[in-house]
């Protein structure tokens, strides 16, 4: 049986951080679905359409990696693409209480649908989005955080 995994975020923007965490999953699950959410309670700095351009350039190498952006529940998204498990990444032990609260809503919501938890390599362990963000905005080099198109991108979005 084929299993289909969703990797939800608003990945603002991806880093290699995530696209490492993409990787480890494509080695575990047939089909990874980049879920880009457009509704979300943050402020992005990009758009739902540019995050998701950005994503794609950035997982082009992953062959079983596809990107799509949805509104509303993530449960229901999972759901509607067929995917039986949803990947969440932990950086560190403060990672952990949200995402153990967050998996086990979704088991209310949908118990057919399980939670994997990876984590990064080592050395990628400490890259946020929100850190690159503030990197590049204060004109730091993000190269060896983000791939090309998204330093890039940042460049033209956020440097002073």
């Amino acid at each position: 049986m084929k299993v289909t995994a969703i990797y939800p975020g608003t990945f603002d923007p991806i880093t290699n951080g995530h696209t490492d965490i993409v990787a480890r999953a494509a080695s575990l699950f047939d089909r990874i679905i980049v879920a880009i959410a457009r509704s979300t309670t943050k402020t992005t700095a990009f758009t739902t359409e540019e995050r998701v351009e950005m994503a794609r350039r950035a997982l082009t190498d992953i062959r079983k990696a596809e990107v799509r952006s949805f509104d509303g529940l993530m449960i229901s998204f999972a759901e509607q693409q067929g995917a039986r498990v949803v990947i969440r990444g932990l950086r560190a032990v403060s990672d952990f209480d949200y995402e153990f609260q967050m998996a086990g809503m979704n088991r209310q919501l949908n118990n057919a649908i399980e939670t994997v938890f990876l984590t990064p390599a080592e050395h990628l362990g400490y890259i946020s989005s929100s850190l690159v963000r503030e990197i590049a905005a204060l004109g730091g080099d993000v190269s060896q955080f983000v791939h090309p198109e998204v330093k890039k991108a940042l460049k033209h979005r956020l440097s002073s």
